[in-house]
């Protein structure tokens, strides 16, 4: 089991950013992965899948450095720097590093990766990552940035409810929620961050970020003893763009604005989740909430800085006599 041995001063300093990279690096993990966890992502697989294969058919050593690089139980370090944490960066700022990884240790991170000898044609290829960062340069142009707003807000709204948790209910039990089964808040400093027999690792006096990526993946990284990073998948239900279907009589009472913010309010969300979830204005979400309060269907609550929107008893009464 690996895992990271965090002091208070560390935790205490954390934080979380939006990195452009993650998301292109998770990106490209579900494209060679080939399967999405939920419809929002099974329909980006299918814009985008067959141009990603054909992409990799005219470059057969990006085919094997693909395959080299992304393992299921550990990534090649070239792949995945850790962010600089400092004010987010563009995503062609943040792929430098990827392109200027030494090229002669990209061999050993893959056979890391591998858990053996990797293809001649990669042992006797140039520069490795160079070859990768434009791989992923372009994942990101053809399939993460033409949706890139709609995903930050996303990334954003994760992060509002993951402080909202944090403020809540404690580090302990916002750690456990980054990455079922593979992180875990082991108490005594202790944070767990992988299944693997890993030596542990000090955190103290170094930067812990948490960054959140719209796929269903994550990894962990760091930089030396400076930067430790945990990328974790934002929540599903945030994660996937479609959400809850709105039941058509629903729609007709309230509205369809008003009812798809309605059946997304099983759990708690704020203002800019919904806003992130819907695709609605800032003020039209707020309009619909207040209608929603004042006929008694939800309620608010203050959690930290946040304040949460959930069903009351009525409305949960009325979202489930339409949905069953």
């Amino acid at each position: 089991m690996g895992w990271w041995r965090i002091g208070t001063d560390a935790l205490a300093g954390s934080r979380f950013v939006v990195s452009p990279l993650a998301e292109t690096v998770a990106a490209l993990q579900t494209l060679h992965r080939a399967s999405g966890a939920h419809p929002g992502e099974r329909a980006w697989l299918a814009a985008h899948l067959p141009a990603y294969r054909r992409r990799l058919a005219a470059e057969p050593l990006d085919a094997l450095l693909v395959r080299a690089a992304i393992r299921p139980t550990w990534n090649a370090d070239f792949l995945t720097p850790t962010p600089l944490g400092e004010g987010e960066q563009s995503f062609e700022e943040e792929v430098v590093a990827v392109r200027e990884a030494e090229p002669a240790h990209a061999v050993p991170q893959l056979e890391v990766a591998v858990g053996g000898p990797v293809p001649e044609p990669l042992r006797s290829a140039p520069d490795l990552p160079h070859r990768m960062a434009t791989v992923l340069e372009w994942v990101w142009r053809e399939t993460v940035l033409p949706d890139w707003p709609r995903r930050r807000r996303i990334l954003e709204a994760d992060i509002t409810a993951r402080t909202a948790r944090l403020a809540r209910d404690g580090w302990a039990a916002a750690l456990d929620e980054l990455r079922p089964g593979r992180t875990r808040w082991l108490g005594d400093g202790r944070l767990q961050v992988n299944a693997l027999d890993n030596p542990p690792r000090s955190v103290d006096g170094g930067t812990l970020l948490f960054v959140p990526v719209t796929p269903s993946t994550g990894w962990v990284s760091w930089e030396g003893s400076e930067r430790f990073a945990v990328v974790y998948a934002c929540a599903g239900a945030l994660a996937d763009d479609d959400g809850p279907a709105v039941p058509e009589a629903l729609g007709t009472l309230l509205g369809r604005a008003r009812a798809g913010i309605l059946v997304r309010l099983e759990s708690p969300l704020s203002t800019s989740q919904l806003v992130a979830l819907t695709g609605q204005g800032l003020g039209s979400v707020g309009r619909h909430l207040k209608v929603l309060l004042d006929a008694g269907l939800v309620r608010r609550r203050r959690a930290g800085r946040s304040v949460l929107y959930d069903w009351t008893e009525a409305g949960a009464v009325l979202v489930r006599a339409q949905t069953r």
